[in-house]
């Protein structure tokens, strides 16, 4: 009887000592593979604790912070666990026993009160800090989408549609007419709604029905490849209507962008008839011995565009220190020569000095001469603009634009012809405001260049293998395609280094071998980057920054910054399609109350 009683305590300690070591240890733990996040997770979710599973099994997921810091705690009290185990083998049985019920006991309660800790650590992330996607934080634990009721709306009117369409509901007679009705309730509660708040209070009953409905058609067809199929057809039907509309746009902005409108149809008209009104002497500008003194600062305007023109001068005279010293000299084709001059005689532009000259009595510009201008007058050319249909047309409307044929265009190549007296010119697009001061450009040491200009190479389609065909072995051969742009629009130029090497030459050189335009398209800066090649000096961003003709997200600090705005696009300010968050920049230089812009209905 002792020796059975003695054997049954020596088991029962033999069972103490070993049911812990199989319990705290796991002879394939060094074969398992290191699990991911979402192992984790899961592993989490399915433990439960005291029978107490719910707060468990409700995790909410687990940012990687907090789930680093668990996988860390959790490997920690497996490392203790199995340090201690180890010890104990040296140990006396007793000593053994006593040590791993403490180690149990601490251990379960340490796996336990870290649990506990990791919940609630999860769940002030999950509530406080962890945004959505969509940027918004998550309430109670949800994920709340911005206008998410509006969203469900249109994807239930996509789902009823397809379902509308599908064999086998248009079989139910009473199913349809009961979807069409749900759709006409949810089309007039969507209306014109962009967001959550513009939805009537009856939008919610309204989802409701159509889910209801939705479900009834879900029971009727169940084959899912036939709903795949319509869906499809949808979207490639959806992505054929985008892209005809995507070109319809194109042709009207370049359309709206070629038409003048009404009002500066009518402003040259009352202006040419009043100037041909005035006696000779009252045609006259006040100031004109300033014109050749190299002494001021010297601007150079080439436009057909009077109320443009007047922007750029006013801008430019509202923020000079000293109006008196500076000088406009502008260029405009013989329709609007006489309004243009009507315009700056009516309205002096404070203490500065106006120039006005008519392109056609340049008689050294001719054919015979300039390259450019023989092209222009070229039978192929006048074919490429007025043909709509000419099989050798290019189908990128912006190469259309008439505005290339305009000499007015091209006048920027002979600033040393037009200006053979002075030194230095600062040449300006009629697309531009002025916001600073700009005679500290005449300081700028242009190190030996022609050109200073922006660089504007911020961007990969503003590199050299944007205007240039490299794929011709004289563009492949003479220049960098990954060369830096530069902006026109703003540019001064060394009138005395511009003769001293040659550039118009350079520049006739150039349009001859392009008379079939195989070096580059049509305009002037492929011609300009060829032209002054090596030749550009770059000028801090701070004095031109571009965009705001076709760029809504230029950044508003880099415009107040910027000494001159560039309206360069389609969207000019003086047009409807303007950009209307950059609109103000343009129009507070122009009068509205003035005379002739009344009459002409030029209004803001």
């Amino acid at each position: 009887m002792m020796v059975k009683l003695r054997n049954l305590v020596l088991f029962l300690m033999l069972l103490t000592v070993a049911a812990p070591i199989l319990l705290y240890t796991d002879p394939a733990a060094s074969f398992k593979t290191p699990f991911s996040k979402r192992d984790f997770l899961e592993d989490v979710t399915a433990l439960t604790l005291n029978s107490d599973g719910n707060r468990l099994n409700l995790l909410p997921r687990e940012s990687p912070a907090v789930l680093r810091g668990g996988l860390k705690n959790s490997r920690r009290i497996d490392q203790l666990s199995a340090r201690v185990l180890s010890a104990t083998d040296d140990d006396t049985h007793s000593h053994t026993d006593i040590s791993i019920k403490q180690v149990t006991h601490d251990d379960s309660h340490n796996r336990e009160k870290m649990h506990v800790q990791l919940t609630q650590q999860t769940s002030e992330k999950v509530d406080e800090q962890e945004p959505n996607a969509f940027g918004a934080k998550k309430d109670t634990g949800n994920l709340l989408m911005p206008d998410a009721q509006l969203r469900h709306l249109k994807d239930q009117l996509i789902r009823a549609k397809v379902y509308l369409s599908l064999p086998s509901a248009k079989a139910n007679a009473h199913f349809v007419r009961e979807l069409r009705l749900r759709i006409k309730e949810v089309q007039r509660a969507l209306a014109d709604a962009s967001k959550d708040s513009d939805l009537p209070k009856t939008a919610t009953e309204k989802l409701k029905a159509m889910e209801q409905t939705l479900a009834k058609g879900k029971q009727i067809q169940d084959d899912c490849s036939t709903v795949v199929k319509k869906l499809r057809a949808m979207l490639h039907s959806a992505e054929e209507q985008l892209r005809v509309h995507k070109k319809q746009t194109m042709f009207l902005t370049q359309l709206t962008a070629k038409t003048i409108p009404k009002g500066l149809h009518c402003l040259p008209l009352r202006l040419t008839t009043d100037y041909y009104a005035l006696n000779s002497s009252q045609q006259q500008f006040p100031n004109q011995e300033k014109l050749e003194d190299n002494q001021l600062y010297h601007y150079a305007l080439f436009s057909d565009n009077v109320l443009a023109t007047s922007v750029v001068v006013n801008s430019t005279i509202t923020n000079a220190k000293h109006p008196s010293k500076h000088v406009f000299h502008i260029v405009t084709d013989r329709l609007n020569y006489a309004a243009m001059r009507m315009w700056f005689l009516d309205n002096p532009p404070d203490k500065a000095t106006i120039q006005v000259q008519n392109v056609e009595e340049f008689t050294w510009l001719n054919s015979s001469y300039s390259p450019v201008l023989k092209q222009l007058s070229s039978r192929s050319m006048i074919d490429y603009y007025f043909r709509a249909h000419h099989t050798n047309s290019d189908t990128n409307l912006k190469f259309r634009n008439p505005k290339y044929l305009s000499i007015l265009n091209h006048l920027r190549f002979y600033l040393p012809e037009i200006f053979p007296k002075l030194s230095k010119v600062l040449f300006l697009d009629d697309d531009i405001v002025v916001q600073k001061d700009l005679s500290g450009l005449w300081s700028v040491d242009l190190k030996g260049n022609v050109n200073g200009a922006v660089e504007t190479c911020g961007e990969s389609f503003h590199r050299f293998d944007r205007y240039l065909n490299f794929s011709n072995p004289l563009i492949s051969k003479n220049f960098d395609p990954r060369a830096c742009g530069w902006a026109y629009g703003m540019n001064v130029f060394d009138l005395d280094e511009w003769k001293r090497q040659n550039i118009t030459e350079v520049y006739h050189r150039w349009q001859d071998l392009n008379q079939d335009r195989e070096l580059w398209k049509l305009g002037t800066l492929p011609p300009g980057l060829i032209t002054f090649w090596r030749r550009t000096y770059p000028l801090d961003r701070k004095w031109h920054i571009l965009g705001l003709g076709y760029n809504p997200s230029v950044n508003q600090r880099d415009i107040e910054r910027a000494a001159v705005i560039h309206y360069n696009g389609n969207l000019k300010p003086w047009l409807e399609i303007g950009i209307p968050r950059y609109r103000s920049f343009w129009s507070k230089h122009v009068d509205y109350e003035q005379v002739y812009l009344r009459e002409c209905n030029i209004n803001p």
